[in-house]
């Protein structure tokens, strides 16, 4: 199984996606996740580059809206669909909201499986703040009535959300494990969705909770016998980046602390993950 790490565009959205392909490919990152452009012109551009730069894509949804679940449900699918059109091997999607019922939640997620069984690509549901599935009691309701969900592990939220290490919620952290297809490596707190910094010895027993977590995603993909795994590290900018309280700028560099996650994941799966 090949492990495969993704690079956010996230934080550098006024950047040129060539110079940013060229940027990522030197430092050693095996593909890009964000969300795709509007125009459709722009999007063949994006598939041509990739190809040439021989870079895997994760696309992202989370720009579906309406004012009912009907026409959300239609919004959905027209997002995905344009997901689509730069070739990913996955969409992550930031699914509905965290106030739709239960109904509607599961609307949309029939809606995905049968997208994703008319197009033969996998979608991904986030554990996002403010999507569905956004606490660990609200996706352990979704995973009892649908079998076939997979999730995007951003164990982040779930950390805030909670205000816990979600010792209390150890079976659907189990069952997440299991249904991870894809994974956003962002390290949180009881109190916020994202530590200063990673590198600091303050937060060095958060990073190790979260890296054990990862480690189990990764071994039972491999158990699953995947082809790959893609992992994200996804430190954000402001206002995920902590502040100067002075100047209001970021404290430390979102570039640095991302390529400072890549290399321990590396490292961490290599020592406890025999990976072909």
């Amino acid at each position: 199984m090949k492990l495969k790490i993704l690079c956010p565009k996230w934080g550098f959205e006024e950047m040129d996606i060539e110079p940013f392909l060229v940027k990522i490919k030197e430092a050693g990152y095996d593909g890009i996740d964000t969300w795709v452009p509007d125009h459709p012109k722009e999007r063949q551009r994006w598939t041509r580059l990739l190809e040439e730069y021989e870079l895997i894509m994760v696309s992202q949804q989370y720009q579906a809206s309406g004012t009912n679940i009907e026409s959300f449900c239609k919004s959905f699918e027209y997002f995905l669909y344009s997901a689509t059109e730069t070739n990913p091997i996955l969409i992550n999607s930031h699914t509905g909201r965290d106030f739709f019922t239960l109904d509607e939640q599961l609307m949309l997620l029939d809606t995905a499986s049968a997208f994703s069984a008319k197009n033969n690509i996998e979608v991904v549901h986030e554990t996002h703040r403010g999507s569905i599935g956004y606490s660990p009691a609200n996706a352990q309701v979704l995973f009892d009535l649908r079998e076939t969900m997979k999730i995007t592990a951003d164990f982040s939220h779930w950390v805030c959300v909670t205000e816990s290490y979600l010792d209390g919620y150890k079976a659907v952290l189990n069952e997440a494990v299991e249904r991870a297809a894809h994974i956003h490596a962002r390290v949180g707190f009881p109190q916020g969705p994202q530590i200063p910094d990673p590198r600091n010895n303050i937060w060095v027993d958060a990073v190790q909770t979260f890296l054990q977590w990862w480690i189990r995603i990764v071994n039972n993909a491999k158990e699953r016998k995947e082809k790959q795994i893609t992992i994200t590290p996804e430190f954000g900018p402001p206002p995920y980046m902590w502040t100067s309280i002075e100047d209001n700028k970021p404290i430390v560099s979102q570039w640095e602390i991302n390529l400072f996650m890549k290399e321990i994941l590396r490292k961490n799966i290599d020592e406890n993950i025999l990976l072909a």
